[in-house]
């Protein structure tokens, strides 16, 4: 701004360039400006990219899904493969469907309604250090006309280092395992880290969760299993050199999903229902 044009500015900017340079007013305001604008824009930038984020999000975890269905197509159409699954709202208090209630509400942003309801989670159950857990969840369906296919549902609970928040599928019977996916952890990279490796991933297929007796049974074993070929190996999973608490987390969360706290009474009844079927 040339000398003509600072004496004449008006308002508070006008004052603000007749001030001095070394003056305290000029010296706290102009910074303090500069980081007003530069506020200002960073919002508006995160404004205008939140819905790409969100369409993100959104694709990472249809992906993901898809990926413990195996249903995941190296460069597939995401959208419209999934559009053949069904988002269902279970109620793990009533042990059944939620039928009143949208996917996308459960899902959605923001922590109210339904979606922050939370359940606390008793120390004696909470093997799977959690704390609490939501009673509303989203389960993922695919049905061959009216016939359950498959199902798709979330878990999550503590490692070594971080909670892992994964998928697994399972087939009508609700205890062979299909496949499983963790989508975000923080356990360290060549030991926990590699719950990723597609190779120790592709162990869980066929494995089953509960036992004869009802009970969830699956397990990662420390090291492999000291009987291969025995009665128990249709329940375990080989664990991972140098990541036994890894393994062990891996363990408690998916026991404490499939009990009776979690996904349990949901799963049996839905066996009751089939069988009636049948």
């Amino acid at each position: 701004m040339s000398e003509p044009q600072r004496e004449s500015a008006g308002g508070w900017v006008g004052w603000l360039w007749r001030q001095p340079r070394n003056s305290l007013a000029k010296t706290l305001l102009v910074p303090a400006l500069v980081s007003l604008v530069c506020a200002v824009l960073v919002a508006g930038s995160a404004m205008m990219l939140r819905p790409q984020q969100r369409a993100n999000e959104e694709r990472n975890r249809q992906e993901n899904i898809l990926a413990a269905a195996g249903l995941l197509e190296s460069g597939g159409d995401v959208a419209r493969r999934f559009a053949d699954i069904e988002a269902r709202v279970i109620d793990l208090a009533a042990g059944d469907f939620a039928p009143d209630l949208d996917a996308a509400a459960v899902l959605g942003e923001g922590g109210t309604g339904v979606a922050a309801t939370r359940v606390a989670v008793p120390p004696a159950l909470d093997i799977a250090v959690i704390k609490s857990r939501p009673r509303y969840v989203v389960g993922y369906f695919l049905y061959d006309d009216s016939a359950l296919e498959m199902m798709i549902l979330p878990v999550y609970g503590y490692g070594l280092w971080s909670t892992l928040y994964g998928y697994i599928a399972l087939e009508p019977d609700a205890s062979t395992v299909v496949g499983l996916r963790f989508y975000r952890h923080g356990e360290t990279p060549g030991l926990g880290g590699e719950i990723d490796n597609p190779r120790w991933l592709a162990q869980w297929p066929g494995k089953r969760v509960y036992d004869e007796r009802g009970e969830p049974a699956i397990e990662v074993t420390k090291g492999r299993s000291a009987e291969p070929d025995g009665a128990r190996r249709r329940y375990q999973v080989d664990g991972i050199s140098g990541a036994t608490m890894t393994g062990r987390g891996v363990t408690n969360l998916l026991r404490y999903w499939f009990g009776d706290h979690g996904f349990g009474p949901f799963l049996q009844r839905l066996r009751e229902r089939a069988e009636e079927k049948a």
